[in-house]
C-alpha cells in the first residue's frame, strides 16, 4: 500500500512538471502577440515581424514527427529533457536580441525545442497512465492550452507595459527549471534501448517537406501572390520533396515516419480527422477576435476572453471522454465530437445579425467540448493499438496531424475572408475607397460617416459568414475522416 501510493505521488509530480512545459509550448505562441509594438519599437523591422510567429510555428510543427521516433529509440525521459533544456536556453537568447533578425533565429530554435515537449508530454501521458486514467490526464494538458490562451496575452501585455518585453522570454526559465527538476527527480523510466538505425535522410527530408508547405502557406497571399513565380517554385520543389520523401521512407531500415502509419485504418482515419480538426480550430482563432472588436465593437480584452471561452469546453469534454470511448468506443466517441463541432458551426451560421456575445461565448464553449470529445479518444485510440515501442511515432504523427491541419486552416480561412471582403468593398462608398487593411483602426477612431461604418461593419459580419460555411464544410471533413476508422480498434495489452 505504501508503495503504491508512494508511485501515485510520483505521477503526480511528474503530471505537474508536463503540465508545466506544455503550458510554457502553448504559451509561446500567444505571449509574444501583445507585446509587438513595444518589440518592433526596439529592434525595428516592422516588415519581417510576422516570422516571429511563423519560425516558431515551423520549427515546432516539422520536428514533431521526428522527436516522436526519437523518443522510441531513447526513451522519453531525455528526449523531454533535452528539447525543454534547448527550449529555455533560446528563451534567454530570445531575450537579449539586438536586432529582429537574432530574434527570428532564436526563435527558431525555441520552436525546435517546443517540438520536443509537444510530441512527449502526450506520448509520456499514454505510458503513465491506463486506459481508463489517459482522458482525465489528456483533460488536464489540454487545460495548458486554455490557460495559456488567457494567460498569454495578459502576461505579454503587463510585461510590455509595466516593466521590458524582454520578461516574455525571461519567465519560461523558472518554470522550466521546476519542471525539469520534477521530471528529472521523479521520472523513473524503464526503457530498454535497442539497437538504432537513425533515419537521418528521412528526417531531413520531412524537415524540408513539411517546412516548404507551411512557408508556402503562411506567406502566399501575404508576402507573394498565390498565383506568382515563388508560389510556383516553391509548389514545384514541395512536390519533388514530397516525392523523394516517400521513396526514402519505404527503403529506411527504422523510418521517422513508417508507412504502416498510412496503411491501417485505425490509424489513417484519427489522423486525417486531425488534420481536419486542424483546420476547423484556426477559423474562430484567426478571425473571431477582429469579429468582435470590428463588427460588434468591443475591446480587444473582451474579444480575446470570448476565444478563451472555447478552453472551457475542451478539457471538461476531454475529461469526460473516457467514460465514453470504454462504453461505446474510441471511433463512436469521435464520431459525437465531430457532431458537437458539426452542431456548432451551424450555429455560428444561424446566428442573428448583431450576435449576442451570451450566444457566441455558449457556441464557442460547444464548439470546444466537440473538439475534446475527439481529439482526445483519436489520441488515445492511436497509442492503444500499439505497444510502446511505437507509442512515440503514432503520437508524433497524430500530434503533426493537427498542427499541419492548423497551418492550413490559417491559409484557407485568410483567402476566403480576403476574397470575400475584397469583392464586398468593390461596391463600398467612396469614402471608404482608401482604407487599406487599417480597418480596426478606423473603426475606432469614429471619423466615418454612420452609413460608412455600418457598411463596414456589415462587410466584416459577410466575409465571417462565409468562413462558418468553410468551417460546416471541414466540420463534415472532419466526421467522414472520423468514419474512416474501424469501429473496434484492436487494444494492445501493455506489461507496462
Amino acid at each position: 500500500m505504501a508503495e503504491q501510493t508512494s508511485q501515485r505521488t510520483q505521477r503526480s509530480w511528474v503530471l505537474f512538471g508536463l503540465m508545466v512545459t506544455m503550458m510554457l509550448a502553448a504559451m509561446d505562441t500567444t505571449i509574444v502577440s501583445t507585446a509587438i509594438p513595444q518589440i518592433v519599437s526596439d529592434l525595428g523591422g516592422f516588415t519581417e515581424i510576422s516570422w516571429v510567429f511563423s519560425i516558431y510555428l515551423l520549427a515546432q510543427t516539422v520536428t514533431i514527427p521526428v522527436y516522436g521516433k526519437l523518443s522510441d529509440l531513447y526513451g522519453r525521459k531525455g528526449v523531454l529533457l533535452g528539447g525543454t533544456t534547448l527550449f529555455l536556453i533560446s528563451s534567454a537568447a530570445s531575450a537579449v536580441s539586438w536586432d529582429i533578425w537574432s530574434l527570428i533565429i532564436f526563435r527558431g530554435i525555441q520552436g525546435l525545442g517546443a517540438g520536443a515537449i509537444i510530441a512527449t508530454v502526450n506520448t509520456l501521458a499514454g505510458d503513465l497512465y491506463s486506459l481508463e486514467e489517459r482522458a482525465r490526464i489528456q483533460g488536464w494538458l489540454s487545460s495548458m492550452w486554455g490557460l495559456s490562451a488567457i494567460l498569454g496575452p495578459a502576461l505579454g501585455g503587463a510585461f510590455a507595459e509595466y516593466a521590458n518585453w524582454r520578461w516574455i522570454f525571461l519567465i519560461n526559465i523558472p518554470l522550466g527549471i521546476l519542471a525539469m527538476g520534477l521530471i528529472f527527480y521523479f521520472l523513473h523510466e524503464e526503457f530498454e534501448q535497442r539497437e538504432a538505425h537513425i533515419d537521418y535522410a528521412g528526417a531531413i527530408l520531412i524537415f524540408v517537406t513539411v517546412g516548404l508547405l507551411i512557408v508556402e502557406l503562411m506567406e502566399a497571399g501575404d508576402s507573394w501572390p498565390w498565383l506568382s513565380v515563388p508560389s510556383l517554385i516553391i509548389l514545384i520543389a514541395f512536390l519533388v520533396f514530397s516525392g523523394l520523401t516517400v521513396w526514402v521512407e519505404y527503403r529506411a531500415k527504422d523510418p521517422i515516419m513508417p508507412p504502416w502509419l498510412w496503411k491501417k485504418r485505425v490509424l489513417t482515419g484519427p489522423n486525417l480527422s486531425m488534420v481536419a480538426m486542424g483546420i476547423v480550430m484556426m477559423g474562430p482563432e484567426t478571425y473571431l477576435p477582429t469579429f468582435i472588436q470590428s463588427s460588434l465593437g468591443l475591446g480587444a480584452i473582451a474579444a480575446g476572453f470570448i476565444l478563451a471561452s472555447m478552453s472551457i469546453g475542451w478539457p471538461v469534454a476531454s475529461s469526460l471522454s473516457g467514460k465514453l470511448y470504454l462504453r461505446i468506443g474510441f471511433r463512436d466517441t469521435g464520431l459525437l465530437g465531430a457532431v458537437i463541432i458539426i452542431l456548432a458551426c451551424i450555429g455560428f451560421l444561424i446566428l442573428p445579425y448583431p450576435q449576442s456575445i451570451t450566444l457566441l461565448v455558449l457556441d464557442q464553449v460547444l464548439l470546444g467540448a466537440g473538439f475534446g470529445l475527439l481529439s482526445t479518444p483519436m489520441l488515445v485510440g492511436v497509442q492503444s493499438v500499439v505497444g510502446r515501442e511505437r507509442r512515440g511515432v503514432v503520437t508524433g504523427t497524430n500530434m503533426f496531424c493537427r498542427y499541419l491541419g492548423q497551418g492550413l486552416g490559417s491559409s484557407i480561412f485568410g483567402a476566403i475572408f480576403n476574397n470575400s471582403f475584397q469583392q464586398q468593398m468593390a461596391d463600398a462608398p467612396k469614402e471608404l475607397a482608401d482604407i487599406g487593411t487599417n480597418v480596426l483602426d478606423i473603426l475606432s477612431a469614429g471619423t466615418l460617416s454612420s452609413s460608412a461604418e455600418q457598411f463596414l461593419k456589415v462587410a466584416i459580419n459577410q466575409s465571417t459568414q462565409h468562413i462558418y460555411a468553410g468551417l460546416l464544410i471541414f466540420s463534415i471533413l472532419t466526421f467522414l475522416a472520423v468514419w474512416i476508422a474501424p469501429r473496434k480498434f484492436p487494444i494492445v495489452q501493455s506489461s507496462e
